[in-house]
């Protein structure tokens, strides 16, 4: 990566849009369907974060990091961490309101992936292509 920006978050559901705006900021330059899907992406990862994790206790936080390279964007969300392992669900019913979040983003991603740190916190990336115009 050649450049990385970042931006704590209080871990309170509100907070998600905010961090939606910091990344179409830094991406405004970018052509319109990367930023789309990077909107999408930090939404999901944001609101899993405050929804599954730690993050979304009494004081707790997020930290979104958004990295450049010539042919990559990586948005990482790091969580305060949680009991439950993040993965892909197989949702069964086209009823259920919850599980699909990992799954869009699978859908966007060129590549993501999950990384524990060793202070209890977690890791989730995602790789967006960059599109030359």
């Amino acid at each position: 990566m050649l450049k990385k920006w970042c931006r704590m978050f209080p871990g309170l559901a509100w907070q998600v849009a905010e961090a939606r705006h910091f990344v179409a900021a830094l991406l405004e330059e970018e052509q319109s369907n990367l930023v789309d899907d990077a909107v999408l992406v930090v939404g999901e990862l944001a609101a899993n974060a405050v929804q599954h994790s730690r993050s979304g206790w009494y004081r707790g936080w997020f930290l979104v990091v958004i990295g450049f390279s010539d042919d990559l964007v990586r948005i990482e969300v790091i969580d305060q961490g949680g009991d439950e392992e993040p993965m892909l669900r197989s949702v069964t019913s086209p009823v259920e309101e919850g599980g699909r979040g990992l799954m869009i983003i699978a859908a966007c991603a060129k590549d993501w992936g999950v990384k524990d740190r060793p202070s209890g916190a977690r890791c989730i990336w995602a790789d967006l292509a960059r599109v030359s115009a």
